[in-house]
Formats: C-alpha cells, structure tokens, sequence
C-alpha cells in the first residue's frame, strides 16, 4: 500500500527561502445597526456594487478587487507550489479511473435510444442517438444531434444545460450557460439539417418543457434579481418579447421551476421554498392551456405530483405525515379535500420520491440511513422490493422517457463497488446488468472495506459516519483522515462510489462521511433538528463524528481534514471556529461563510427562498441573534487556526465570491497562530467550477494535495508566521 509521501526536506528548505507575503486586504469599517445592535464590517468593500454586471461580464469587476483576488491567488499557488508534481499526478490518476470514451446507457424513446458519450479527450458530452430497432445485420447509425466540445470551442467557460427532443423527435432544444453565473441561453436544432433556428430565449434556468405537438415548449425565466420566477411557452419561430406567461411569482421567497409527468401529459410548475409548494399543471396536448392549481400554498405542507390514468399521485406530508406519504386525487378535482391515502405515513420510512409507469407506482425509500426501491401493482396493491445487504449504498432511479414499459432502470452502488446500471423487469423481477463503471487504471473492491458506525452527538443524537479504507491500512490511530460533511436543506449524502478520493485512500487515508443533522438521512425528523434554531446540532454532530473517528482509532485528532462546500463550507467555518484543534486542515469550497450579512440582505438571489431554512434575521430578532452566534465569518476570533483553503468561483450566483474573500481577510487579520490561510477564487467560473470534465479535475487535485501536506505538517514555520 502506498503511504502518504513524507515532506521533502529539499522542498521544504526550497519553499522557506522563497515564501511570498500572505495579501493582505485593507479594512475599511463599516457599520450599521441591527435590532440595535451595531454590525461593523471591515471588509464588505470586496463585494463589487456592478456584482450583477459581473454575472453576466466578470471583465468588468472593479480593478481594486480584481487586483486583490489576483495577489490571493498568486499566494495560494506559491504556497502550494511544492505540490505541484503531487497535483499533477493526483490529475492523472483521477483521469486514469475515468473512461474517456464513455457514453451513457441509451434510454428508448418511440423509434430511438437516446444518449450521451464523450470521445477521448473531450471535455463535453455529445448528445446522440441511434434508431431503436435495425434491418437484419445491419448496426444502428449514430446521429450526434449535439457536440458540446465543438460549442465550447473558443469560450473561457462553457456548460451544457438541458437537451430536449421535441415528442416528433425532429427538434432538439437545448441550453448553454457561458459564463458559470447559471443564465442559460435557450437554441433550438432542425436535426434533419443539424442547423439551428433562429430561435434564441435568453436569461433562463435551462428547463425546457416541449408541448405534444413540438411546436412550442415552456421555460422558465430569471428576473433582474437573478431568480427563477417566470414561467413562459415560447412559440417557435417567433421573438422571446412575445412569449406567453404562464406564471409570474410575486413572492421573492419562492423557486420556480418546471417538469412534467411520466405520462407526458402535464407541465408541472413548482413553486416552493424549503418547507412550502404549490403545484400548477397544464395540459401538455393543448395548446392554449393554462396552469391550473393542484393545491394552494399552505406554510408547512410539501408536496409533488405525479399522474396515472384518472388520477394524480401525490407525494406529501399533509396530516402530520412528518416522513411522507402517498395520496391519489382525481384529476377532475385534485384539491385537497379528494386526497385518498395510498401509502400511509410510517414514522422513520421516510419516501424520498415517487414515480409512475402504466399500472405501477414505484418510490424510493429510506429507512435505518439505507435506500430501497418499492414497486406497487396499482390494480392489485402487491409490493415488491430493490434492497442490498452491504453497510453503507447509494440507490437510485431512471425512469427515463416512456410511460408504457415493464422495465424499470436503477443505479447501485457502494462506497467501494463502482456504480452498476440494471434493467429491471417488473412482471418476473428478473435484473439486467447493462453496464458496470469502468475504471481504466484498475480497481479491485476486495481491496477496500466500507463500514458504517455511529457517533454519539452532544444530545445522545447517533450520527451515522460511512467509511472507506483500504484493508490494509492499520485501524491504529495512525491514518490520517478526510471527512466529508454537508448537513442542510435536507440533502442526504449517498454512500455511493466516488473515484477521486480513491486517491487518497490509497495513500492510507480513511475516507469518512459523517451523515450530520440538517440532512434527512435518517428521516425528516433529522432534517428538523439541524435547521434554524437547531442549527448548531450539524456542527456539534461533525465534531462528534471527528471525535469518534480518533477514539475508535481510524485516525487522530489532529490527523483529520474537514471537507464541505457550499452550506458544508459554512460547516467548515463554523467547525474551523469551535474546534480547530481536532483538524490538521480545512477545505472550504464556494463557502457560506457570511451567512449573517447574506440573510439580512433581500436584494441577494438566493436571500428570501432561504428564510425557511435559516430564519429571517430582518423580521425575527430571534432568528437574527442565532444565525449572530454562529456565522462563521461573524465568529473568526483570536485564535490559532488549523490550514484551510477557501475556494470560490467570481461568477457564483448562490455563494457570492465576496464570501470567502472576506471570510480570509478576516481570519488573516484576528488569528493568533497556525495556518496558513488559502483563498482561491476561479475568475473563470461560478458553483459548481469549472465545467469541463478534465478542467475540474485541477480544482480537486489542489484540495487533496492541501489536505496530504496537511496531515503531513508541510508548512515550515515561517509559513505559518506569516500567515
């Protein structure tokens, strides 16, 4: 078993002698006052007043800024030089798990698969198809109806949004997002000429909804606050200017956006924030329909909806139904008084999804933390079931495009066995096999062992931690240790299998993710308790699972490296701020570090839909008071400080790039000792980094090259005083 490359003296002399000044950013006070208290902030001049100019243009961000965001990326590839050859054979090993010339299984629709491949070398997908049934003998030609690699050609950043056939299967619409900050612009291709019309929606989500008769489709439209809140049928061939509205949201707390049912008849609007939705169908074989109202808006109730002949099925948790459950409604009347239990509600199963095929109901479960797939006969109400016996899985469902089908398509897959796709015949239960994921370099899972354990949070709370590690790595309290968190919205991380950390692991790293509160991994209810006033408990249940992973010997404190993005990398502040002295590092991606600021301000994106998940600090003084004690920007003090790296992206429309930018200033300018303290911002992209299959590559070679040097104390002193 490789062990973690030790520090090269030579690199290390090499590094001290060269070691750049940590940027230091100018504090330039201001203060306001809040529910009378006065909120002073050195840095908030790194958020640029044109920050929607630069959405859209980010050459025009304000020179003193740029300058400032240059230096600290100038900086972290100093400190990080000494890994340099370590990244780049970290991207080559990430590549070398990866099948160039992959293509995703075909999904029939009417005369054609369809699917999507990469040729070798490519970054971007090409969006083809091949006629479902051939003459005796002969193979099926290939269309490619799109080649993203040909359209990003040229462009700084480029990202392939939706691909949708019209139903007649002779129109392809599809988006483009070229610039990261999430505005889609809207094309559609002739694929008999391979040319694309004249059509051009612009400033979308990149949903596309085609109608029956292709000749027009819906999207949805972002307004000037950049938030998804118009509903549009666009008529092909004429000007975006004189596209319908199907829906204007007038309240800026909510999401839009758009779907349709398995059967193809109904456009789903949803409107909904993290605990409140309202569901708008049309009639995708008319025309002219308008949305009409399956249930009104109601604070608390949740639902999604899905169609079967006479009937709506609907996911919900109406009645108290906290873990969920499956009701019918006609579609004659669908209002809330004509929901029927189908499904009843059982505490701690809680239905993750719904879907129907022509005579059955299948949903996606979990209970006890593990994934199963229930199929119902809807004529005769028997059950039967998709469950694996391994510790720790990921499961889930494709039901691609058809309605009519016996065949149900799933993915499984564990945190050592690479992903596997079935076919599954639901008349005999027989499985398919289509296709297991390639790793090209070599991976055997008889080399690796998965466990799941519990950690005892503060309240007695258990949290379940997944775990990967060699089988040959010493449970000694020697391996160092990456653990993973996110804990918010509800979002429960899947133990499936993930090829990048395999990197690490095979360096004697345990691979670890702790399923905090604020996830719904083990039910709603653990949703619940790690949201608003209970936040608190998904920082609490992380340091619980550190504590646990040292105590029983995966590793030691201080041998661990904190990893979360987004709501995780406020995690990672929050953790950073409470408990250093368990982390040999920190990784912050597109960290939510200034929650404080970004939830008191209503012109932000992303600002009113969050009020239900973090509380409204402008109308709640409670609510101020505790997103106040925990804001990780809010809470830096004068402390020593483990390594972290920050990573944030200048065209990020939901982790705004000010955010780690100043999280860093700060912390650079009240710490007492430890570090050093990296900030790199990608000038090129926004979330989710860079676009490109191979480019993003780069992003994660320099958060695990951090997280080895870190374990492996890779700074010298000097650094660290520096910083």
């Amino acid at each position: 078993m490789p062990s973690i490359q030790p520090s090269d003296e030579v690199m290390s002399m090499t590094m001290a002698k060269h070691i750049p000044a940590p940027p230091r950013a100018e504090a330039h006070p201001e203060s306001r006052i809040v529910h009378g208290l006065v909120l002073r902030d050195d840095y908030g001049w790194l958020r640029a007043s044109n920050w929607k100019d630069v959405l859209r243009d980010p050459t025009v961000l304000p020179a003193e800024i740029r300058s400032y965001l240059t230096a600290e990326n100038r900086y972290s590839r100093a400190l990080m030089a000494p890994t340099r050859e370590l990244q780049k054979q970290l991207v080559k090993e990430f590549r070398g798990r990866i099948k160039e010339d992959d293509a995703s299984v075909p999904q029939p629709d009417g005369p054609f698969l369809y699917y999507s491949r990469y040729r070798r070398g490519g970054e971007h997908p090409l969006i083809c198809r091949k006629p479902r049934a051939s003459a005796a003998g002969k193979a099926a030609r290939e269309q490619v109806m799109l080649d993203a690699d040909a359209l990003a050609k040229g462009k700084d950043f480029f990202d392939l949004g939706d691909a949708a056939h019209s139903p007649d299967h002779k129109l392809l619409a599809w988006s483009a997002d070229e610039a990261g900050s999430e505005l889609h612009t809207i094309r559609v291709r002739d694929l008999a000429s391979g040319s694309d019309l004249d059509d051009r929606i612009v400033d979308t989500t990149g949903e596309i909804i085609w109608a029956r008769d292709a000749r027009s489709f819906a999207y949805v439209r972002l307004d000037a606050d950049h938030r998804p809140s118009r509903v549009y049928r666009h008529w092909l061939g004429s000007e975006q200017a004189k596209d319908e509205l199907l829906h204007d949201e007038q309240d800026a707390g909510m999401f839009v956006d758009i779907d349709e049912t398995q059967s193809g008849r109904f456009l789903l609007i949803s409107i909904s924030d993290h605990e409140t939705s309202e569901i708008r169908i049309a009639d995708l074989a008319e025309p002219e329909a308008r949305p009409v109202t399956i249930a009104p808006r109601e604070v608390g109730r949740q639902y999604s909806v899905d169609h079967h002949g006479e009937d709506f099925l609907i996911l919900t948790n109406a009645d108290g139904a906290e873990d969920f459950k499956i009701v019918t409604a006609p579609v004659a009347d669908p209002a809330p008084r004509n929901w029927r239990d189908l499904i009843p509600h059982r505490a701690g199963r809680l239905i993750l999804s719904h879907v129907c095929l022509k005579g059955r109901l299948i949903r996606l479960e979990r209970e006890e933390g593990l994934p199963r797939i229930v199929i119902r006969d809807l004529a005769s109400g028997t059950e039967g079931s998709i469950a694996f016996e391994e510790e720790a899985y990921g499961l889930g469902l494709d039901a691609g495009y058809e309605f009519e089908t016996d065949t149900l398509r799933f993915i499984y897959a564990s945190m050592a066995r690479p992903a596997e796709t079935y076919d599954y015949d639901m008349r005999s239960g027989e499985r398919t096999l289509l296709k297991r994921q390639e790793v090209p370099s070599g991976h055997d899972p008889a080399a690796y062992r998965v466990r799941r354990i519990f950690a005892t949070a503060k309240d007695g709370a258990k949290v379940p931690v997944s775990l990967l590690h060699r089988v040959d790595t010493p449970i000694d309290g020697s391996a160092p240790c990456l653990l993973y968190g996110y804990g918010s919205y509800g979002s429960a991380m899947s133990a499936s299998f993930r090829t990048n950390p395999l990197s690490l692991v095979d360096r004697g790293f345990v691979y670890a993710i702790a399923h905090i509160r604020g996830g719904t991994d083990k039910g709603w209810r653990w949703y619940l308790d790690g949201k608003r006033e209970k936040k608190t408990n998904t920082f609490t249940d992380f340091i619980a699972a550190a504590e646990m992973l040292a105590d029983a010997g995966f590793t030691a404190r201080g041998r661990i490296v904190a990893h979360g993005g987004s709501a995780g990398g406020m995690l990672m502040g929050a953790i950073a701020n409470m408990a250093p002295e368990f982390f040999a590092g920190i990784v912050a991606e597109v960290p939510f570090v200034d929650v404080l600021n970004t939830i008191l301000d209503d012109t932000l994106p992303l600002t009113p839909p969050e009020w239900p998940e973090w509380g409204d600090p402008i109308r709640d003084i409670k609510a101020f008071h505790t997103i106040r004690s925990y804001s990780p920007y809010d809470n830096v003090k004068p402390q020593a400080y483990p390594p972290i790296l920050a990573m944030g992206g200048l065209t990020d429309p939901r982790v705004t790039y000010w955010e780690p930018a100043k999280w860093v200033a700060r912390l650079r300018a009240t710490m007492t000792g430890g570090g050093p303290v990296l900030l790199h911002t990608n000038m090129e992209a926004g979330h989710a980094g860079s676009a490109g299959r191979f480019d993003s590559l780069k992003e994660v070679a320099l958060a695990y090259a951090f997280a080895i040097q870190a374990v492996e104390g890779g700074w010298p002193d000097a650094v660290m005083a520096a910083s």
